[in-house]
């Protein structure tokens, strides 16, 4: 009698361990799903409000970007001038669906711009634009942004940007569709800013400030 009740106990505690042991496992599972959840969120959160990661198509940012560049755009921080910024194309007609363009801020709210034998003026003041250099040396005495000003462009009855508006271009003048085509692009359509690249490895980093 004493051997059955003994044995009815082990029986019992071993039901009993391998409960615990099922319940923790269901548990650690559980866990380990909520984990991945709440990471889900997280990058839902930030893909939508902080950092999104895109890709350059095009020949249009060359030679600061190239097509099939990937970059980070930032959507935190203000806007300022030879920013390299995202907005959705604002030529619909001629644009892929949900395309979206890569362009460099070349007028600020209020600025006059003014490009004279390849030379940019901005409130009369003339202004290097360093990262064109390479391309320069690539067309060597070949003009890269014919003259003109605001009153040139579309919709512009002015010599100046007007506020909460910005003039952009692409850096490759002569293969972009920019500020110059349709125009200039309001505040409220910058998506962010991108200033690090992450592929290709080779050249992967911060892209060169305009110093």
């Amino acid at each position: 009698m004493m051997m059955n009740k003994q044995t009815e106990k082990q029986w019992k505690n071993k039901k009993s361990a391998a409960s615990k042991s099922t319940g923790s496992f269901f548990k650690e599972v559980l866990n380990i799903l909520f984990s991945v959840a709440i990471a889900y969120i997280l990058f839902l959160l930030i893909r939508a409000y902080l950092f999104f990661p895109l890709q350059v198509v095009g020949p249009s940012m060359y030679p600061t970007l190239q097509d099939g560049d990937r970059l980070i755009l930032n959507r935190l921080g203000s806007i300022d001038r030879f920013d390299v910024v995202v907005f959705p194309a604002p030529d619909p007609e001629g644009a892929k669906e949900n395309e979206e363009y890569v362009k460099r801020i070349i007028g600020m709210p209020g600025d006059e711009i003014v490009y004279l034998d390849d030379l940019l003026y901005v409130n009369g003041e003339a202004v290097e634009e360093h990262y064109l250099e390479s391309l320069q040396a690539e067309k060597e005495d070949s003009t890269l942004t014919p003259d003109f000003t605001l009153m040139d462009i579309p919709e512009s009855d002015s010599y100046q940007v007007p506020e909460g508006m910005y003039f952009v271009m692409g850096d490759n003048r002569s293969r972009s569709k920019d500020s110059r085509v349709f125009g200039f692009v309001s505040e409220e359509l910058i998506e962010g800013t991108t200033s690090l690249r992450i592929w290709p490895l080779n050249r992967a980093g911060f892209l060169e400030k305009n110093e």
